[in-house]
């Protein structure tokens, strides 16, 4: 399949394709396909204060991916840490990374390389894995680095979209309380005598004091239409 072909995969905008698990799963395994001599792929997603995703194309990876973000040892955590590729070329001659070599070569993979993709403070890794030395050393000019380059891209565009669709429930919430707390000025404003400003003044501090949501507050005071919150609210009113 043409590298165009697994780009315009990642277009997918439904919610489900959206989820980092997904974005990964679905990086990995086209770049598995579109690499010779690859056995299998991994991806990560690193992102400060965040859980770090990974996906595999098979089984048998989960554990050398596990190895290295537990010990923070091998070509994933090389790959943050330098932020450029990291292979193997052979991995029965290779010392570094004692934990991950091991897992490796237990599973038959003889080499491997790590790309990293950074975007805006989330880094990408993609891992390839042959059962042949010196099997991927052109990997990464393929069409993997792409792939790996428009994945990153797709994940900043999803975290900004998820970030949005959050903002957006929170002004819903707060546009659907609205009128509630519209009701409970205009009842402080009857009770007391006072303008709007000093009527949500009075809302506002009996929220800070309770430990309320404004809104509750509002729903509270429009319930009871005021009545025996005279003395209480007036108490607030300076």
């Amino acid at each position: 399949m043409p590298a165009r072909d697994h780009v315009g995969h990642w277009g997918d905008e439904s919610a489900e394709a959206a989820l980092p698990g997904r974005r990964l799963s679905a990086l990995a395994e086209q770049a598995a396909r579109c690499t010779a001599d690859c056995c299998g792929a991994s991806s990560t997603v690193a992102e400060a204060g965040a859980d770090r995703p990974a996906a595999v194309t098979h089984p048998d990876l989960a554990g050398l991916v596990a190895v290295q973000l537990r010990s923070g040892d091998g070509p994933i955590p090389a790959a943050l840490e330098r932020g450029e590729p990291v292979d193997s070329a052979d991995l029965l001659h290779d010392e570094r990374w004692p934990e991950y070599r091991a897992l490796a070569l237990d599973s038959g993979v003889r080499s491997s390389v790590t790309l990293p993709f950074r975007r805006s403070g989330l880094t990408v890794t993609l891992s390839l894995y042959s059962f042949r030395p010196g099997a991927l050393e052109d990997a990464r000019h393929g069409p993997v680095h792409a792939l790996g380059e428009f994945a990153a891209s797709c994940l900043v565009r999803d975290r900004s979209y998820r970030a949005a669709l959050t903002e957006l429930d929170h002004l819903g919430a707060a546009l659907r309380s609205r009128p509630v707390v519209d009701q409970a000025c205009g009842i402080v404003m009857h009770v007391l005598g006072c303008d709007a400003d000093a009527a949500f003044g009075v809302l506002r501090r009996i929220s800070q004091g309770t430990n309320r949501k404004l809104a509750d507050v509002a729903a509270g005071v429009v319930n009871r239409r005021g009545r025996g919150l005279e003395r209480d609210l007036a108490a607030l009113l300076n």
